[in-house]
């Protein structure tokens, strides 16, 4: 079977929720100046991926790529958990 050529992205954040069957919704922290007072802003965005096994935990910190939609909201997929986090 052939390698993909084309580049996937990858986050890492942290899983906020694991309420879902196979679903957990990842919390992605990135940081953008402010383009008129050169504030740092923190921005905060929310994906829903794909945990086959269910092993994520809610506080867990996790690495996820972009893979084809398998549902409406879910387009992402967990490839690895990085660390275990303690639930905040």
């Amino acid at each position: 079977m052939a390698e993909r050529s084309e580049k996937r992205r990858e986050w890492v954040g942290r899983v906020v929720s694991n309420k879902m069957n196979k679903t957990v919704v990842i919390a992605v922290d990135r940081f953008v100046r402010h383009p008129f007072y050169r504030k740092v802003l923190r921005r905060v965005t929310k994906l829903k991926a794909h945990d086959e096994q269910n092993a994520c935990q809610v506080g867990d910190r996790v690495r996820v790529i972009e893979t084809r939609p398998i549902s409406k909201e879910k387009h992402w997929r967990v490839v690895q958990i990085v660390e275990r986090g303690q639930p905040a």
